[in-house]
């Protein structure tokens, strides 16, 4: 791809990003905001979830006492735990039938990593769809789904959970991974650990779903499905993928893939990226002046993006300090606006506050309750935003196709209020999209997506392929229509999403 493009281009591109004054010189020129570096931008991240944690990354002294869970069997690859958590409120059911789990899984090509996971059987039937969520950032902790989204439970302000009755556990055995490692609960004695791209993520949940369903026969043979968020959009086509190719393989136990879920995810930044400024003009939060100027730095980031490719290294970061130009001058002419909720405002950095989260896991009770012993908590580390910088701008739509050919469903779902990864730009690269079914969904009607009789949301579909806008929800759909995402995750893993009505609603315009 690279070389398919001019050596002038690569070569303004690589100017732009070793010369700030380059960089400065264009910005200025246009009266554009500057691309924040990435340690700032990863530190702006987390303060605006109100989160501080006290360690960046979880890299620890080899010396230094790690998790108890795997120091009660440091033989095993995999080393998992009946839970209960403290200060829940009483179910009526045992641990054993609570069927709660917390696990280490040493991962086999590290150098010393070991990956923390939960996992909640259903709370149906065990015959339910196992189904893994992955949280982006990158380098965010899953367990911000666990208490903040679709997780069995909720943080009250007391520091006690409450039961979500909207919890995605309703309907599948579910997964929460602390993925990529130095995130969450997981950790590593060795810096080689941290993960630069896609190659070594996938790779590493591939393994951990072998040594998981290896620990639970069971479920082996249940459908299986990928789901998450955000920069999960780059996680989920590639472990996917991964997935795939190692049944093709025949590699080791066959994992019944049957479909993955993007939810407000980036996926394809060309197309994405180049939507920030239609989707900001259209829903007023900048002028029509401020879009004719922003957009000039469109072209420069096309070409920036053409550059990086699926494999490219330095123009991917140059394509990242260019691109993120568009996105920071609309933040800029924005005011305190949230951007991934456009219906709120910030107060100061502050957009979120999911500061409990830290609280109730650093208490000993949970920690025990965990079996993490002495690892920290890393609720989102910058050090792991950086260290996927060169994966950024990298497009993994390309590999999409090959999974829907072979009849491996793909629901991209987004919140209409979102304004980082909003739903005009997902709903550009599925349309934009090359595959045998590609005509045929372009064509195919939206219709109401129904939920208590109310319209929660359009549906497109078409074969395997969904696109679903939510109304009334921002960056995280599960938090915001708990009842809607519940009731999109059993209809499309049981086939029916599609089925919700049968009179097609006319074309939303810009689709």
């Amino acid at each position: 791809m690279e070389r398919s493009l001019s050596l002038s281009c690569f070569l303004f591109l690589s100017l732009l990003l070793l010369s700030p004054l380059s960089l400065a010189s264009l910005t200025d020129g246009l009266g554009l905001a500057r691309s924040s570096f990435p340690s700032v931008q990863a530190q702006s991240l987390i303060r605006a979830l109100n989160l501080f944690p006290d360690h960046d990354v979880n890299l620890i002294d080899g010396a230094d006492a790690g998790d108890s869970l795997s120091s009660a069997d440091p033989n095993k690859r995999l080393v998992e735990k009946r839970f209960t958590m403290p200060n829940l409120a009483d179910s009526g059911v045992s641990v054993e039938d609570l069927g709660h789990h917390a696990g280490y899984y040493k991962i086999e090509h590290s150098y010393a990593a070991k990956m923390f996971y939960l996992f909640f059987e259903s709370r149906g039937s065990k015959k339910d769809p196992v189904v893994i969520w992955l949280t982006g950032g990158p380098g965010c902790s899953s367990e911000l789904a666990v208490f903040y989204e679709n997780g069995p439970f909720s943080i009250a302000d007391n520091l006690s959970l409450v039961w979500n009755q909207y919890g995605w556990d309703q309907a599948s055995n579910l997964l929460y991974v602390d993925q990529p490692t130095g995130t969450g609960f997981s950790y590593s004695s060795d810096k080689r650990d941290i993960r630069h791209n896609e190659y070594g993520v996938s790779n590493d949940l591939y393994d951990f779903l072998q040594a998981f369903f290896a620990e639970h026969p069971n479920l082996a043979k249940n459908d299986f499905y990928i789901t998450g968020e955000s920069y999960a959009g780059h996680y989920i086509p590639a472990f996917a993928a991964r997935v795939h190719r190692g049944n093709k393989a025949k590699e080791g136990i066959h994992i019944n893939l049957k479909g993955f879920a993007i939810g407000n995810g980036l996926t394809d930044p060309a197309i994405q990226y180049k939507a920030y400024t239609d989707y900001a003009l259209d829903m007023g939060i900048i002028t029509k002046t401020d879009y004719e100027r922003i957009n000039k730095v469109v072209g420069p980031c096309e070409v920036a993006i053409k550059l990086c490719g699926t494999d490219g290294t330095v123009s991917c970061m140059a394509s990242y300090f260019v691109c993120n130009i568009i996105f920071s001058s609309i933040i800029a002419r924005a005011g305190n606006i949230n951007y991934y909720d456009i219906r709120k405002q910030c107060v100061g950095s502050l957009c979120y506050d999911f500061s409990n989260l830290e609280k109730f896991l650093n208490q000993k009770s949970v920690r025990a309750s965990l079996g993490v012993g002495d690892i920290e908590f890393v609720s989102c580390s910058h050090t792991v935003y950086q260290a996927m910088l060169l994966d950024w701008m990298r497009n993994l739509e390309v590999g999409i196709p090959t999974l829907l050919e072979d009849g491996v469903k793909l629901l991209v779902y987004a919140g209409e209020y979102d304004l980082i990864c909003n739903w005009l730009g997902n709903s550009r690269w599925v349309h934009a999209m090359e595959w045998s079914g590609q005509k045929e969904f372009v064509a195919s009607p939206e219709v109401p997506f129904l939920v208590d009789d109310s319209e929660a949301g359009v549906l497109k579909s078409h074969g395997p392929l969904s696109f679903l806008k939510v109304h009334n929800a921002g960056h995280m759909v599960p938090m915001d229509q708990p009842k809607a995402a519940l009731e999109m995750l059993k209809r499309w893993t049981q086939g029916t999403l599609s089925e919700t009505v049968a009179e097609p609603e006319k074309l939303v315009a810009q689709m």
